[in-house]
């Protein structure tokens, strides 16, 4: 049975983005949000069951609701695979079947799969029988030369047949061919009608909509055209907090809005542990670089960061000086 509180989570949900949604990535997200769903880098089921690296599974209790993105065809890996993920604590695992890389192409696994909805289909239901947590599918809405609204309703019911319950579409086709992996993000049109057309299909299907999407305003009115939920990816990177601090109030009704100052305050005692545990300053500043994105103050908040990680004994004072320039600044230009 899907569970009830991570469906309600989802109706906010950072996207899974390689390189970028770190465990130190998802506590800051975390700070700013307290309900938003946050997804894991993907972590690729040969990894963790041929390779044995559990280490990729590693994240800390404050990150829940925190899901776990798979990357792989091998239903009896993958269902492996989850378990693994469903034993390390993680409240959903999800299939990628939307990554256009040519590293996934390679594997067969990723967008690729949009062409084979049985093995998807098989791949979910291997995975569903291993586990007692949700098991979604994140897809794109076709590749290549496929007519998505004849292949997407096809994919999406062979899934819905498998024991999906719970789906997040990114609103554009992949080029598999002749575009990049970054190319794929922004080049083939995004298609918001087709995704509602989904959602009138399968009014039982929870669908969250993924791509293009840059504002709360635009996640909202989404929400209130009926979709279950919104996917958030590159823009919760870079502006985290224009993104999420108001989240909870104005997207799940509950919860006070949070601030850049506050969360970068709350980040101080982490930064603290994880250096003294082996780590480096830049492995948690680098995902802190976008808190103040579009505020007097930016770019010498970026600028502070940047130039001084890597001197000698870098660490939380650092990080609190470049605060006070920026709390600084905003008050010279309250004064103006």
């Amino acid at each position: 049975m899907p569970n009830p509180a991570i469906e309600q989570a989802a109706r906010l949900s950072v996207a899974p983005m390689m390189d970028w949604t770190d465990r130190h990535c998802r506590y800051l997200h975390r700070l700013l949000s307290g309900r938003a769903l946050l997804y894991t880098e993907m972590v690729t089921a040969p990894a963790l069951v041929r390779g044995g690296a559990l280490h990729l599974l590693d994240h800390g209790e404050a990150e829940h609701p925190v899901a776990l993105q798979l990357g792989g065809s091998d239903p009896v890996e993958l269902a492996q695979a989850a378990k693994l993920g469903e034993a390390a604590g993680y409240d959903e695992i999800n299939l990628n079947v939307g990554c256009p890389s040519d590293r996934v192409q390679s594997g067969c696994f990723g967008a690729v799969l949009m062409e084979r909805p049985a093995l998807v289909a098989a791949c979910v239901a291997e995975m569903r029988a291993a586990v007692d947590v949700d098991v979604t599918v994140k897809c794109r809405i076709g590749v290549d030369d496929q007519e998505p609204a004849e292949v997407l309703p096809e994919f999406l019911a062979q899934i819905i047949a498998a024991g999906c319950t719970r789906v997040t579409i990114h609103a554009r086709k992949a080029w598999l061919q002749g575009l990049s992996p970054k190319e794929n993000r922004d080049i083939p049109p995004l298609d918001y009608p087709l995704v509602m057309q989904m959602k009138q299909y399968f009014p039982n299907l929870h669908i969250s909509l993924n791509g293009g999407i840059t504002t709360l305003d635009q996640a909202e009115a989404l929400l209130d055209a009926g979709l279950d939920g919104v996917m958030i990816g590159r823009a919760a990177y870079h502006s985290p907090a224009e993104i999420l601090s108001t989240a909870d109030r104005r997207i799940f009704g509950q919860g006070t809005d949070t601030t850049a100052e506050d969360a970068v305050r709350a980040m101080l005692p982490y930064i603290e542990a994880h250096l003294v545990a082996g780590g480096r300053l830049h492995q948690v500043t680098r995902h802190m670089l976008g808190l103040f994105t579009g505020r007097p103050g930016a770019r010498v908040w970026r600028r502070t960061l940047s130039e001084g990680v890597a001197k000698p004994g870098a660490g939380p004072q650092l990080v609190l000086a470049a605060l006070e320039e920026v709390l600084a600044l905003g008050r010279q230009q309250a004064a103006e």
